[in-house]
């Protein structure tokens, strides 16, 4: 709260955006309760009804150093204004964005804060008037480091009331006079009539803009009123592309609402993705996967190429003389992609067409591609803007499991397969949680389980997630141990997977803390999926103990955790070399019969996990190396991904 001594000047009810620390922290909105003060800016968890509760952060107003409104196309939303404070410096300075009620509130809020900030010494010239959103400026399409755009037009008045302040533009983000009565400068325009730093798309008010147009590679079903339904193959005008996940967009009957940006690709760069059989990244193992279970004769996919950038590769499945899938390098000479010199193409879907009459060289003419190849990606939560899911909305089936969380049941929400963790009572600090599931939901990539929301209105809570038919990676590898055993390929494919997914989260500034092949979930196509990423955060008791009253998988757990409960990504690593160990043992408990303490003992020493009898030599130095005591030494997953994929290849 705030102090006795300190005068409350303002206080009000807004919204402010969470504000991006880190470069990669998803967009998220949030009602607090502002408190102003003569000395600081204050804002508190609450609602309209209960009023302000417990404080969640503040501002010292002494260093402050711009305080301005931010354009309406930045995040669609008028009557935001921003407080840039800490080091002038770019890359040191927080800016923290506030959403105001009401224009009076704005306008209010805004010229209170000047007053109190006017006489500042450190009050720059220059300042963003746009957002950072995806490490990029909205304003100038700069990094996050980038020189500030646009001038500050608010000076300090050094003979009358201090913060005689005026914004260059009003609460819109449109450009208005000054208060001295001197015309505001035009905007600066180019040949097209657009603004430099104009989001493509998205309306402003300095005249025309050119349409963002998209076109649709995957059917979208929504679930939720607001939200508009997809068609492969048609093209839809984006309103707004603020938002990482969501896109609103309108369709060619002037319907409009919002649909998951990964289902839909720029019509201008739109390549290869139009077609069927097309896989993009997909390994050279996962088109053997697919291609295998089709079991069709010349069925085809086709793929970038893991060893040249902008290249690709023909993956086709043959009967004869045995069951295999040939790999093909398509070459270029110029302007023409080949196979075979006497088949020659300006395009790729051209060459393909060719060899469906042709095999020209090919182990089989191509057919067609598989029928369940590329899947629809999940999307970022159920809907957009939504997390909290009404319980009665699920249809809760079979149970699939339990763990130290609770009951995890297989259920169905509005026809959509979901994974619904039941939560034990008392097994996790269930607010804390509910407040970092909104960010949550916002993670997503192709190895990460998708988290779709949360019931948190009734207890105990449940957490619904992506459904994975094949359950447990560590069931999956126990149950398949005969057949994977020796198939050392598949097995790497596995952990490259994981680590794809845990680059990722890395790259998010997110930790697990719980990496383990129980914790990574097995779908169709051979996938694999991290799950439970942040979840022992919030555990309050379970079946992991350590000293101080730490909980931890010992067994998965890296010296600096064990010493002094330091985690990282690169404890993470540490949990991932053993979780390699899990997969080439297909299952095996890491160090047997051992116990807790034993364990500790055996890694404080230095002595690792031995060598799996079927791993090759390469990968096993690949799990020494996430074994390295030294943090500063030990690989990132990035670093990983690269050695894996240089072994593959290899």
């Amino acid at each position: 709260m705030a102090s006795r001594n300190e005068e409350v000047l303002r206080e009000a009810f807004m919204t402010k955006r969470s504000q991006n620390k880190s470069p990669f922290t998803p967009t998220n909105w949030k009602d607090r309760w502002f408190v102003l003060t003569p000395h600081n800016l204050i804002y508190y968890d609450g609602d309209r009804n209960s009023g302000r509760k417990r404080e969640k952060g503040r501002v010292d107003l002494s260093k402050v150093w711009a305080v301005e409104s931010v354009e309406y196309s930045a995040f669609q939303k008028d009557l935001v204004f921003q407080l840039v404070y800490g080091s002038t410096a770019d890359t040191e300075s927080v800016t923290l964005y506030i959403a105001a009620s009401s224009a009076h509130d704005h306008d209010d809020w805004l010229e209170h804060i000047r007053s109190l900030v006017g006489n500042n010494t450190n009050l720059a010239e220059v300042f963003h008037k746009g957002a950072l959103l995806r490490n990029q400026w909205s304003c100038c399409r700069g990094p996050k480091d980038a020189v500030a755009c646009t001038p500050v037009t608010w000076t300090r008045n050094n003979n009358a009331t201090p913060g005689m302040l005026c914004p260059e533009v009003d609460r819109s983000g449109r450009p208005r006079r000054y208060c001295y009565d001197q015309p505001s400068p035009s905007p600066p325009l180019n040949q097209d009539n657009m603004l430099p730093y104009q989001v493509p798309g998205v309306r402003t008010a300095f005249g025309p803009y050119r349409k963002k147009i998209v076109v649709a590679i995957y059917d979208y079903n929504p679930t939720e009123i607001g939200d508009l339904p997809l068609r492969k193959n048609e093209e839809y005008e984006v309103l707004q592309d603020a938002e990482e996940n969501w896109w609103r967009m309108r369709n060619r009957n002037g319907e409009e609402g919002y649909a998951p940006s990964n289902y839909v690709k720029e019509k201008a760069s739109l390549g290869l993705q139009q077609y069927d059989w097309y896989l993009g990244d997909a390994t050279r193992q996962r088109a053997e996967f697919i291609l295998k279970r089709e079991e069709k004769e010349g069925c085809f996919v086709v793929r970038n190429s893991t060893t040249t950038t902008g290249m690709y590769t023909l993956s086709v499945y043959s009967k004869q003389p045995t069951p295999q899938v040939k790999h093909y390098h398509i070459k270029r000479e110029g302007d023409l992609y080949y196979l075979s010199q006497s088949i020659k193409c300006r395009t790729i879907p051209d060459l393909i067409f060719k060899h469906k009459y042709n095999p020209g060289g090919l182990c089989t003419r191509l057919r067609s591609p598989p029928t369940h190849g590329r899947q629809p990606p999940t999307t970022a939560g159920i809907s957009h803007d939504k997390w909290e899911i009404d319980p009665n909305e699920l249809n809760l089936l079979e149970e699939l499991g339990s763990g130290q969380f609770g009951v995890v049941r297989h259920g169905k929400l509005k026809c959509m397969d979901v994974a619904v963790k039941m939560m034990k009572e008392g097994t996790m600090s269930e607010e804390a949680f509910i407040e970092e599931a909104k960010v949550m939901t916002q993670l997503q990539h192709t190895n990460l389980v998708q988290l779709y929301g949360v019931c948190s209105r009734h207890r105990p809570i449940y957490i619904v997630t992506e459904y994975l038919r094949y359950g447990s990676l560590l069931l999956y590898l126990r149950q398949k141990e005969k057949h994977l055993i020796t198939c050392s390929e598949q097995l790497l494919d596995m952990c490259l997977q994981v680590c794809e997914g845990m680059a990722y989260l890395e790259k998010q500034r997110f930790i697990h803390r719980d990496l383990a092949a129980r914790n990574c979930l097995v779908g169709s196509q051979g996938v694999i999926k991290v799950g439970d990423f942040g979840l022992a955060r919030y555990v309050v008791d379970d079946e992991y103990a350590g000293s101080g009253g730490a909980k931890f998988p010992i067994k998965w757990a890296a010296p600096e955790v064990l010493n002094y409960m330091r985690f990282s990504s690169k404890s993470d690593v540490w949990a991932f070399g053993v979780l390699m160990w899990e997969v080439f043992t297909c299952g095996r408990m890491p160090y047997g019969k051992l116990r807790n303490a034993e364990v500790v003992d055996r890694v404080q020493s230095g002595q690792v996990l031995e060598r799996p009898t079927y791993c090759p030599e390469t990968v096993y130095e690949l799990m020494k190396l996430c074994w390295t005591h030294d943090v500063d030494r030990r690989p990132s997953f990035a670093d990983m991904r690269c050695q894996i994929v240089e072994i593959q290849e290899a």
